[in-house]
């Protein structure tokens, strides 16, 4: 992991990117991580947007984290940001928006497409990125998984045994394979649902949350569009975390 810069945010939070070989990350720190008193990690998942597109809402989630003391990192997706072109996955995003613009149902051809070679690739990067953040002496375990998209986090937390929690920001778009994983899970899980999501079948997200083979599973729904969620919904989930990377 080579860091590439780094800056000190005016709440006292360490800022630094970093590169894992040609993928782009980020890592924040709270001030009271150090190598006596490392901080736990949460790794921060995000749709494929663009680490510069998701900067604003990520630095947000950083600081509501740090002020709990815990340490956050998140990376850019295949395909997205500044990485090189994924022209299959550009031409899977291409399909959806066509059959959504249509008013179309969304088929498992077109979502199998479109999230099942990012799943096989961003979650090797994932824990690869883990490796790597595990060596610096201000980080500790255990650590969570939060955030999207919701397959990548499903994978991680069946194949990775040092995520000890995961929050997981509900959509439809799973594929019928990860059902099937999602019944492997057993960390403790917290999924965030916005009821009136325009982008997301309610009952899928349902189905999705009945599937989980978690003993302790919460779903935390708020009434309001993808973009409305309440800031006592990140509250609570930053209480979940606290209950279990501590």
């Amino acid at each position: 992991m080579h860091v590439t810069s780094e800056q000190r945010l005016d709440d006292g939070i360490l800022e630094r990117a970093f590169t894992l070989g040609e993928i782009p990350g980020i890592l924040w720190t709270p001030e009271t991580a150090s190598a006596s008193a490392p901080a736990p990690l949460i790794l921060l998942g995000h749709p494929p947007l663009g680490l510069r597109t998701m900067h604003p809402r990520l630095v947000d989630r950083a600081r509501h984290a740090a002020a709990e003391g815990f340490a956050t990192a998140t990376i850019e997706l295949p395909g997205s940001g500044d990485r090189p072109r994924w022209p299959a996955a550009e031409q899977a995003r291409a399909d959806l928006r066509r059959v959504m613009a249509a008013g179309e149902p969304v088929g498992d051809e077109i979502i199998d497409a479109l999230v099942l070679p990012l799943v096989e690739r961003a979650v090797p990067e994932w824990r690869a990125a883990l490796d790597a953040l595990l060596e610096l002496p201000e980080i500790g375990g255990p650590v969570g998984y939060s955030g999207g998209v919701i397959s990548i986090g499903i994978r991680l937390a069946v194949v990775e045994p040092r995520i000890a929690a995961a929050g997981l920001f509900a959509g439809s778009l799973v594929p019928r394979a990860l059902f099937a994983e999602a019944r492997q899970v057993t960390v403790p899980v917290h999924v965030l649902l916005q009821w009136d999501d325009e982008g997301n079948d309610r009952q899928a997200a349902l189905d999705l949350f009945d599937a989980l083979g978690s003993e302790e599973k919460t779903l935390h729904a708020s009434m309001g569009g993808h973009t409305g969620v309440p800031p006592f919904a990140g509250d609570a989930a930053i209480r979940f975390f606290s209950r279990h990377l501590r």
